[in-house]
C-alpha cells in the first residue's frame, strides 16, 4: 500500500491541534499557511457558540480565569474573539513578523547538548519562520564567533538527510548570537532588548524565552524579562524546566512568584518525556485502535507498571542529585505525567485544555501514597572483573552519609470506576543492570483457561502483556500466547513486534525537537498546567516529608545490579511480577 510522506511540518500532520487565542497567533510556515488560516478562522466561529465548563471551574477551550488574571501580564496580548479573526486575516499576508529565540543559560550543557541541536533540526526542517534569530544569553563572557563555535559541535544532521548539511549549519549559525549579562539584571536584559530589536527591524516581534539555568533563578529571569525584554507588539513566552520545587510548599511559591511576571498562558513547563515519539503515540495507541480501547479498564488489566532505569551513576552531578533524590527527579515528574496520560478518561477534544483536565482529574483521584507502598534504595561499590564502580556516597560531591535515595518502587492506587483495584506500579533508579523506559501493562488471566495445563502452575506465563519501550530502540509489542509448529501441543509466549527502527526507518525527532516547536505554535498540550502541577505535589509532599523526617535509610544494591530486593517484595505483595525482569526481553 502506497504511503503518504509528509513534511514533519506540514498542516496535515498538524490539523488535529487546535491553538489556544490568549496570545497572537503563531504564523506557521508559508507553505501550509492558507489551509492553516481556514481551519483557525472554522475553530474560533465554533468557539463563539457554547463553551462547556470543566469540573475544575474554566472553560474546557481555555486556561482558567484565575491563570489568566493572575500576576502582572508580561505583554499586553489578550484579545477578543473578534480582534482573533481580524488578526488572522491580518497576518495571513505575513505583514512582517518575526521570532526571537532566547536561551537563558546558553553556556550550559543542557543548551549545548538538548536546545541549540534542537532548534537547528527545526531549522533544518523548515518547522521555523522565515524569519527568525536565536540569542544566547548567559554570564559567560562569549562573543557570538564564539557562541556558534561552542554549538557546532553538538550540531548534527538527519541521518537520511545530509546531502546540505554543511550548508544548512552555516545558514543556522549566521542567525546565532550571543549576549553576556547578569540573570538578576534589568539592565543587563534591556540591553539585549536593544538587540533583538536591532534584528527585528521593526518587524511584528513574537519572543520566546528558554529558561535552561537553574531554578533559584527562574523569578530573577522572569522579571527581567517581563519587565525589559518582552514584545512589545506580539507574543512572548517562557519555558521553563525541571525541577518546578522540592514541595507542595516551594512548588506554590514558585509558581506565584512567576504569576507576578507572567499569565498562566505564556508559562510553558517543560518535562521532555512527554515530548517522546511513544508518549505521544499512548493516546494513538487507545483511542483510536478498537482491540485497545474496551480493554482499558480493571476489567481486564490486572497492574500497570512504569520503569525508568539508567545504567550509570550522578558522575560529578551528585551535589545537584542529591538535593532532589530519584522520586523528585523522575517519578514526581517524568512518571506520573505518563501515568496520567495513560490512565485519563477519553478527552472531549485533543485540544490541550481538553486533554489536561482530563490528566488532573486522574491526579486528584489517586489514593495517598503509603510509606508502607513504596522502597528506596541507594547503589553501592561493586567490584566486577577488573573495573571497580563507586559508591554513591563516593561522590566527591555528596555529603558524607547522604539518605537520598537513587532508587525508588512505589505502588499506586486510584479511587474511581475504571481503574479500581488496579495497582499501577513505578520503578527508577540509577546504576542500575540497563538503561530502559517503558509501560508495561499485563493483562488478567484467562478465565478458565483450556490450555493452563500447558503452562504448568506459573500462570503468569501465560499472561499477555502490552509492552511500550520509550528507549532505547523505540518499539511496541504485545506478547500472546502461541502454539510452537509440530506434531505435540507446545505453547510458546510470543511477540507482535512494531520495531521503529525497522518500521520507519527516517530518524525519530528528538523530544527537545517537538516541545520546542509546540511552544513557538502555542500548543500546550505537552507542557503541565499549574493545577496539574499542584496535584501531583500533593501526592508526592507528604511521602517526601516522612522519608526525610523519620530519616529512612534506604536499602544498599550494588551497582549494575537490577535494584535493591525489596521492590520484589513490594511487587510481591500485590500480586506483581515485574515485567522488565522475566529475561525474556531484558
Amino acid at each position: 500500500m502506497a504511503t503518504a510522506h509528509l513534511s514533519p511540518c506540514s498542516s496535515s500532520l498538524k490539523h488535529y491541534k487546535t491553538q489556544l487565542f490568549s496570545d497572537f497567533i503563531v504564523v506557521p510556515r508559508k507553505s501550509c499557511f492558507s489551509t492553516w488560516v481556514s481551519q483557525v478562522q472554522s475553530r474560533i466561529h465554533a468557539r463563539k457558540h457554547f463553551q462547556l465548563k470543566s469540573s475544575n471551574g474554566h472553560p474546557l477551550n481555555a486556561v482558567s480565569l484565575q491563570d489568566s488574571l493572575a500576576g502582572k501580564p508580561l505583554a499586553n496580548n489578550h484579545s477578543e474573539p473578534q480582534e482573533i479573526e481580524a488578526s488572522v486575516t491580518a497576518s495571513s499576508e505575513k505583514v512582517g513578523s518575526t521570532l526571537s529565540i532566547t536561551v537563558v543559560g546558553a553556556s550550559g550543557d543542557l543548551a549545548k547538548k538538548k536546545i541549540f541541536p534542537a532548534l537547528f533540526a527545526l531549522y533544518y526542517e523548515d518547522c521555523l519562520p522565515e524569519d527568525f534569530t536565536v540569542f544566547g544569553y548567559a554570564r559567560t563572557k562569549l562573543t557570538d564567533e564564539e557562541l556558534r563555535h561552542m554549538i557546532s559541535k553538538t550540531l548534527t544532521c538527519r541521518i537520511d538527510k545530509k546531502e546540505n548539511c554543511e550548508d544548512k549549519m552555516d545558514q543556522f549559525l549566521k542567525r546565532c548570537f550571543y549576549h553576556s549579562g547578569l540573570y538578576s539584571s534589568e539592565e543587563h536584559f534591556a540591553v539585549l532588548d536593544s538587540r533583538l530589536k536591532e534584528k527585528e527591524a521593526g518587524k511584528l516581534s513574537n519572543r520566546l524565552f528558554y529558561l535552561s539555568i537553574p531554578p533559584n533563578i527562574f523569578v530573577d529571569v522572569a522579571k527581567c524579562a517581563s519587565l525589559r525584554a518582552s514584545s512589545a507588539t506580539g507574543w512572548t513566552r517562557v519555558i521553563v524546566e525541571k525541577p518546578f520545587g522540592r514541595d507542595s510548599e516551594s512548588s506554590g511559591e514558585l509558581t506565584r512568584s512567576l504569576k507576578q511576571y507572567l499569565r498562566e498562558d505564556q508559562i510553558f513547563r517543560i518535562d521532555h518525556y512527554l515530548g517522546k515519539e511513544l508518549v505521544e503515540n499512548l493516546s494513538v495507541l487507545r483511542f483510536s485502535n478498537l482491540v485497545f480501547e474496551p480493554l482499558w479498564s480493571r476489567n481486564y488489566i490486572r497492574n500497570v507498571q512504569f520503569i525508568f532505569s539508567e545504567d550509570f551513576g550522578t558522575e560529578g552531578r551528585g551535589g545537584y542529585f542529591d538535593n532532589y533524590g530519584i522520586i523528585r527527579d523522575i517519578m514526581q515528574n517524568h512518571l506520573l505525567q505518563i501515568l496520567a496520560l495513560f490512565a485519563m478518561e477519553t478527552p472531549v477534544s485533543l485540544d490541550a485544555e481538553d486533554i489536561r483536565n482530563e490528566k488532573v482529574k486522574v491526579l486528584r483521584s489517586m489514593q495517598p501514597l503509603l510509606l508502607e507502598n513504596v522502597i528506596v534504595g541507594q547503589y553501592k561499590g561493586h567490584n566486577k572483573g577488573s573495573k571497580s564502580y563507586p559508591a554513591y556516597t563516593d561522590d566527591p560531591t555528596v555529603p558524607k552519609g547522604s539518605l537520598t535515595p537513587t532508587f525508588a518502587a512505589a505502588a499506586l492506587f486510584l479511587n474511581n470506576a475504571r481503574w479500581d483495584g488496579v495497582p499501577f506500579l513505578m520503578k527508577a533508579g540509577k546504576a542500575l543492570h540497563t538503561k530502559r523506559a517503558e509501560i508495561r501493562v499485563q493483562f488478567r488471566h484467562v478465565p478458565g483457561n483450556l490450555y493452563k495445563r500447558n503452562f504448568g502452575t506459573d500462570l503468569d506465563k501465560a499472561t499477555n502483556e502490552l509492552v511500550l519501550r520509550l528507549q532505547p530502540d523505540e518499539a511496541i509489542y504485545l506478547k500472546i500466547n502461541n502454539k510452537v509448529p509440530g506434531l505435540g501441543m507446545r505453547l510458546d509466549r510470543s511477540d507482535l513486534n512494531l520495531l521503529y527502527r525497522s518500521r520507519y526507518p527516517t530518524e525519530i525527532p528528538d523530544a527537545y525537537e517537538r516541545l520546542v516547536l509546540d511552544a513557538v505554535e502555542g500548543e500546550r498540550r505537552l507542557f503541565i498546567r499549574s493545577d496539574e502541577l499542584d496535584a501531583a505535589w500533593a501526592l508526592f509532599t507528604p511521602l517526601l516529608k516522612e522519608l526525610e523526617e523519620k530519616k529512612i535509610v534506604p536499602e544498599l544494591y550494588p551497582y549494575g545490579s537490577r535494584g535493591p530486593v525489596g521492590a520484589h517484595y513490594l511487587a510481591a505483595k500485590h500480586n506483581v511480577r515485574w515485567g522488565d525482569l522475566s529475561g525474556e526481553d531484558s
